[in-house]
């Protein structure tokens, strides 16, 4: 009997197309049949973006709030493998895939269910994962593989271009000076051999393992810096959502939270980070090292 697998996906631009196109072609095959299902909600989040539109999710996203989704017709009740593929806005995961998630069908059919996730960001996405896997274990999911792909421009060059590609729907150079936005193509085409690697275990049914091998391949890989950065961050993101949330007129509050985004990139993160550099980093590498193995491998933690 065929191994059924379902390939789940929330996409603006149509870059997680291009991704779940390339990891699961070598996934499918005569004895695997995998069907791939793109979400919408039912609010759409229209691409590009505007700004004013785009900080405006700010409060539910990092909140987690769930908003309803278009219908979407699954072919089954059960798989042998769920992909599940989001994006990272504001630390967290997209609003569409944190509403799956929270989505009574759709916890039913992860139930006891291997699943495999991959995220692609600007770079940021270590928070959301975290947020991910507690979603996945509230729903009785066995997360079984990450995989985690980002634009690997540096923090400052990798905002401008991004927001360029958000606000013009264009994935370009843009000033044909900065390079293209996103997560690049050869980064696309190379998760087909991370498909070969879930394949291998799908067809063994024996899950132990695929998360070292992944790692290995290079599906995940942390920059120190980032983690520095995101371990303040998330609590800042969390305060700022929680005022904002709290009042009628949002629209001020959430451009205060606009201009205080690019100070904290451009001034506060250099200044954490030459701190850290200083103070923190040659005194905890026992910390960093379990905090590193929390992020790349799957339901571990680490000492704070």
């Amino acid at each position: 009997m065929s191994k059924k697998v379902l390939a789940i996906y929330f996409t603006q631009s149509g870059q997680m197309g291009d991704i779940i196109e390339s990891f699961t072609s070598t996934i499918a095959g005569s004895d695997v049949v995998v069907e791939k299902v793109r979400i919408y909600p039912e609010t759409s989040f229209d691409f590009p973006w505007t700004g004013k539109r785009f900080f405006s999710v700010m409060p539910d996203c990092v909140l987690g709030r769930p908003r309803p989704l278009q219908p979407y017709i699954l072919n089954e009740q059960q798989y042998d493998l769920v992909i599940l593929a989001y994006q990272p806005w504001f630390l967290s995961p997209s609003i569409p895939i944190s509403s799956l998630l929270q989505d009574d069908k759709f916890k039913a059919v992860i139930k006891d269910t291997p699943v495999v996730t991959i995220s692609a960001g600007r770079n940021m996405w270590l928070n959301a994962f975290d947020k991910i896997k507690k979603l996945l274990a509230d729903a009785g999911a066995n997360h079984v593989g990450n995989v985690a792909l980002v634009d690997r421009h540096s923090n400052p060059i990798s905002f401008v271009t991004i927001f360029y590609w958000m606000l013009s729907g264009k994935k370009e150079r843009y000033l044909n000076i900065f390079p293209k936005p996103g997560v690049s193509d050869q980064d696309i085409a190379i998760t087909a051999e991370y498909g070969k690697s879930v394949a291998r275990y799908l067809a063994s049914g024996n899950w132990d393992g695929l998360q070292n091998q992944l790692v290995g391949q290079g599906a995940v890989r942390i920059k120190y810096p980032l983690m520095v950065i995101e371990g303040k961050a998330k609590y800042i993101f969390m305060a700022w959502a929680k005022v904002i949330s709290k009042r009628k007129n949002q629209l001020p509050w959430t451009e205060a939270f606009k201009y205080y985004l690019f100070i904290a990139l451009f001034i506060g993160a250099p200044i954490l980070l030459t701190l850290d550099t200083i103070f923190v980093r040659p005194f905890s590498s026992k910390r960093i090292k379990n905090k590193t193995l929390h992020f790349l491998l799957l339901n571990r933690s680490y000492d704070s």
